[in-house]
C-alpha cells in the first residue's frame, strides 16, 4: 500500500520539524501535494509550500486558512501535527509555571487550535488526522511532566475527535526514540533531565539509530490504508505494536476490541 492511493494532499503541521520534513519529502516524491507551517519565515522544505506560523500565537494561527487557499492546493485529506518541545525540563515544582502552561500549549492545544482552524479546508468524505505520542503514556516522565501530560491529552483527544467525527480517521502514533534535534533540549538540561540525561547521553553517543524516518512513514502508511474502523481515536506504538509484520492480525484484533490502544485505567475490576 503507498500513500498516494488514499492521499491527493498533505498538511504538515511544524514542516520544518526532522520529522515533518522527512515526511514532507517522502509524501511528495510519490506525488501528493504538501503544504505546511513553519515558525521561521526563511525555512523552505523541498517539493512542499510553508507557511508561517508560530503555533504560540492565536492571530498567526488563525491567519493559516487563509494563506492556505491562497495558495491553491487541493483540500487536504491527511493532517500530520508534528510540533513538540520537551522544555520545561525538571521536576514540577522547580519548573517556571508561565513556562509550564506555554509548553502545555504548544504540546497540545495549540495544535488543536490549528487543526480546528484547518477542518474546514479538508477533502470531503474521510480525511485522516496524526498526531505523534511520547514519553509517559503507559509511566511517569519525571522531570517532563508538561511534555507528557500534554501527549496523554492528545491521546484523549484522539479517541474524543473520533467519536464525535464520522469523517475523520484521527489517531496518534508513539515512534519510540527517533534522532532528531529535540534531544539538544534534554541535553541541555544537564542534571534537571534527571536519569534521562544520562540515557539520552548514552543514545546520541552511541551507533544506535534509533527510530528510522523510513518506519515512521510506513506506520503512518499503515494507519492511512488500515482506515477509521481500525486506527481511529487509537494510540499505535510504532516499535511495540505488530502493525508491520502481523499488520491483518492487528487490525482484526483491533476491530473486535473497541477498548483497545485506548486511554483507559488499569485493573477497573479490580476487588469488586
Amino acid at each position: 500500500m503507498r500513500l498516494r492511493s488514499h492521499v491527493d494532499a498533505a498538511f504538515i503541521a511544524g514542516i520544518s520539524s526532522d520529522i515533518g520534513r522527512e515526511l514532507a519529502g517522502r509524501l511528495s516524491s510519490e506525488g501528493i501535494v504538501v503544504t505546511g507551517t513553519s515558525r521561521a519565515r526563511d525555512k523552505e522544505i523541498k517539493g512542499a509550500q510553508v507557511i508561517e506560523c508560530d503555533v504560540a500565537s492565536d492571530q498567526a494561527i488563525l491567519s493559516v486558512p487563509a494563506a492556505y487557499a491562497k495558495t491553491g492546493v487541493p483540500a487536504w485529506d491527511l493532517y500530520v501535527s508534528s510540533i513538540g518541545t520537551l522544555e520545561p525540563i525538571g521536576p514540577f515544582f522547580s519548573a517556571d509555571s508561565k513556562e509550564w502552561r506555554r509548553s502545555v500549549e504548544v504540546n497540545c492545544v495549540r495544535q488543536l487550535d490549528l487543526l480546528k482552524a484547518m477542518y474546514p479546508y479538508r477533502k470531503k468524505g474521510m480525511a485522516h488526522v496524526a498526531f505523534f505520542a511520547g514519553a509517559g503514556t503507559n509511566g511517569p516522565a519525571p522531570s517532563y511532566s508538561a511534555y507528557a501530560a500534554s501527549k496523554i491529552f492528545l491521546i484523549k483527544m484522539c479517541e474524543l475527535l473520533h467519536a464525535e467525527n464520522d469523517d475523520l480517521n484521527c489517531f496518534i502514533i508513539g515512534p519510540g526514540v527517533v534522532r532528531t534535534k529535540i534531544h539538544n533540549q534534554t541535553l541541555d538540561a544537564g542534571e534537571r533531565a534527571g536519569t534521562n540525561f544520562e540515557r539520552i547521553r548514552g543514545f546520541i553517543g552511541s551507533a544506535d539509530p534509533g527510530v528510522g524516518h523510513d518506519r515512521i512513514y510506513e506506520c503512518l502508511e499503515w494507519c492511512v490504508g488500515a482506515g477509521r474502523n481500525v486506527v481511529g481515536g487509537r494510540n499505535i506504538s510504532l516499535v511495540g505494536d505488530a502493525w508491520s509484520a502481523r499488520g491483518d492480525e492487528l487490525a482484526n484484533a483491533l476491530r473486535e476490541d473497541p477498548d483497545a490502544f485506548r486511554l483507559r485505567r488499569h485493573a477497573n475490576e479490580l476487588l469488586r
